[in-house]
Order: structure tokens, then sequence, then C-alpha cells
């Protein structure tokens, strides 16, 4: 059926049910490390049904994936509903002498520059939504800094080069969730610098954190369901600093 329609355009899923496909044949010995990487590299480029088809064509007819001709629903949180493509908010951010701040709900473009000159400036990822599967962020930093926050799951690759500056390697090469954007960080740092930081979003973090303290308390509760050292404190009714009770 897809022979029939090689134009019709591919989705994340479909892209990702291909690269599960790829994934079983190298375990199987099917697939050298250098043609799954190859194949699995295709997959990602693959706009149509016409792309992707040819990929597996050659692996046994039980392992292939079937390319869906409906559009179907992404689920809600997944990774597929903030790919939205398009051309993004803005296409870059400058801070000369001064900062510059790209957060909140905006759509990445495919390819974003930030520029810093005596200033900072900082990408966060966190909520954003993405043009496509893989965007690439260029920045130059001349005795300034950027940073860029990503949020668990999206791959990271750092490309620049740093002259008496630097680019942060440290979050390069951790995978990525399935169907997750991949972001691409290059350019130049000359007496500055580039940082990757990868931070939950803040909602998130605060669904954690309430989380935490519903179970401290749960614990202290199942362990002294009075109180500390019963309903009237560990010495008696005014407890241990006076007939007060005052504490210090």
């Amino acid at each position: 059926m897809t022979d029939d329609l090689p134009e019709l355009r591919a989705s994340d899923a479909d892209r990702e049910r291909v690269a599960e496909v790829l994934r079983d044949a190298l375990a199987e010995g099917r697939l050298d490390m250098t043609e799954f990487e190859d194949r699995l590299e295709a997959t990602y480029n693959a706009r149509t049904y016409g792309e992707l088809a040819p990929i597996t064509r050659d692996l046994p007819a039980a392992n292939a994936p079937r390319l869906s001709m409906t559009k179907e629903p992404a689920e809600r949180g997944s990774w597929a509903e903030r790919i939205v493509g398009g051309e993004g908010t803005s296409t870059g951010a400058v801070g000369v002498m001064s900062g510059f701040q790209r957060r909140g709900r905006w759509t990445v473009p495919r390819r974003f520059t930030a520029f810093a000159f005596w200033g900072g400036g900082e990408i966060d990822l966190r909520e954003a939504s993405f043009a496509d599967r893989e965007v690439e962020i260029n920045c130059v930093a001349i005795m300034g800094g950027v940073q860029i926050i990503v949020p668990p799951g999206v791959e990271v690759d750092v490309r620049g080069i740093g002259i008496m500056g630097g680019f942060d390697q440290r979050e390069a090469g951790t995978p990525g969730d399935p169907g997750a954007p991949r972001v691409i960080v290059k350019g130049f740092a000359f007496w500055g610098g580039v940082a990757v930081e990868r931070k939950l979003p803040k909602a998130e973090r605060k669904r954690l954190k309430e989380e935490r303290r519903r179970e401290r308390l749960e614990g202290e509760d199942s362990h002294d369901p009075h109180g500390i050292h019963g309903p009237q404190g560990p010495h008696g009714p005014h407890g241990s600093h006076g007939s007060h009770g005052e504490l210090n």
C-alpha cells in the first residue's frame, strides 16, 4: 500500500516503527553497525513513505513495520505532540553588552542563531515546541556566554569550538527518548562559553518536590501517629525549654 502513495508524508510514529525494526535486525545480526547507523540516519531524515519503504525492504516480512495511512492523534504529553513543524517563533537572538532570553512556550526553528558579545543569553527548551525532530542552535560567544537548558529525554550533540573559552560537553552523548527531538549545538566561543544543562520543567520539579514532601510527612505520621514524641512533647505539656515551651 505504501508503494501506491510514495509521496504521502510519514509521521514520527512511522519513523520510530522503522527504527525499531532496524534495532531488532542489528540485535539478530542481520545488519552490521555501519549498515544500522546508515539506515537509522536515513530513517530519521525520511519525509515520505516512499523514502521509508526501501530501508527495511530486504529484512524479513514478519518484522516489517506497519505504516499507518491515517493521521493518528499523538499521545498527550508525548514528544510527537511537541514537534509541530512551521517556521519557529524566532530565528535568533543577540546580546551586545546586554542579555537575552528565550524561554517558556515558544517554537524552536530548524536553525536558531545566538550571538553574545560582552553579554549573555539563556535558551530554555524545557517548555518549547520544535519545528522539526532535529534542530540546530548556532552560538557565537565573544567575551560572553550562552546557556542552553534542555529537558530530560532530548538528545544533545555538541560540535562547537572554543578558543580561550569552551563548549560544555557534559550532556552530549546521552541517548534521547524514542521520538524526542535532537538538538545540535554548534558555533564558536572566544573568551566566553556555551553551557548546556539538563533540567526538569518547572512544573515537573514542583510536582516531584510536593510528592517528596507528602511522602516525608506520611513517613513521620506512620512512625509517630500522635506527633513527635507524643501529644505533649518530649518532656511533658510544656516541652523541654521551660514552663512556656519556648524554642531556641
